[in-house]
């Protein structure tokens, strides 16, 4: 839980669904500064149901969202045909824009169940991903090394046990930390296994000449199956409905 007791004072009985604010010190200065801060969430659609580990970042930006701040929420479209490596011991299956889309029909409305969606600006990482070039996406690539990459525990953990990694895993943290840049986001809230993630997006901005994110982490919830953390993707998740 955050340490600082200003931090504490914004959030109230919430702060206790905060592990980590990295740096606090940004956070608390972006909230003084009487502006409607940008807040991203990106969540890829691998189900149709939302779970309550999306609830509790999403409560955590109603709670913001309540003090004037601007939810930006990403419908990860692109990325959930590309598969968040985060945490896992293998490649997540690579599902289909049908399957995406179906899995979307409703997604409106179960985030309405916590949120105020007049007051939420929701896209799609399709936007900036889809018109882009081969030679843009080697750009894009050219921003990490190999041995940057090999940094995250999850990685670190399948090559050494000489379990494949396919390189498009690799470029997977790379579109997420771009949509930091695409919607100018002044904090990202993230579980604690999206931490290397919301670190790049940090790096990609600097990259950028424009001012960091704020990576607001919170801990990660059980599954039903009372070993692996909650995961639409994994089947041991309770829908927030």
């Amino acid at each position: 839980m955050i340490d600082d007791g200003r931090l504490r004072e914004h959030f109230g009985a919430l702060a206790r669904t905060i592990e980590a604010v990295v740096p606090e010190a940004d956070l608390l200065r972006k909230l003084d500064q009487n502006r409607p801060l940008r807040l991203k969430l990106g969540i890829d659609p691998t189900s149709p149901t939302l779970h309550i580990g999306n609830a509790v970042q999403l409560w955590l930006l109603r709670h913001l969202q309540d003090q004037g701040h601007l939810p930006v929420l990403i419908l990860g479209d692109y990325t959930a045909s590309v598969g968040d490596p985060s945490g896992r011991d293998k490649t997540r299956p690579v599902l289909t824009q049908e399957q995406i889309e179906e899995n979307l029909r409703t997604w409106r409305e179960q985030i309405g169940v916590v949120l105020d969606m007049d007051k939420v600006e929701l896209r799609r990482n399709s936007e900036w991903f889809a018109p882009m070039t081969f030679m843009e996406v080697l750009g894009l690539a050219d921003r990490m090394t190999v041995q940057q990459m090999m940094e995250r525990d999850s990685f670190q953990t399948r090559y050494q046990a000489n379990e494949p990694i396919s390189v498009r895993e690799f470029i997977y943290c790379l579109m997420q930390a771009w949509d930091s840049v695409m919607v100018k986001a002044d904090v990202e809230l993230g579980g604690q296994d999206q931490t290397f993630n919301l670190t790049v997006a940090r790096k990609f901005m600097v990259q950028e000449g424009v001012e960091p994110q704020v990576n607001l982490l919170t801990p990660l919830l059980e599954g039903t199956d009372g070993q692996a953390k909650m995961s639409k993707s994994l089947g041991n998740s309770i829908g927030v409905t």
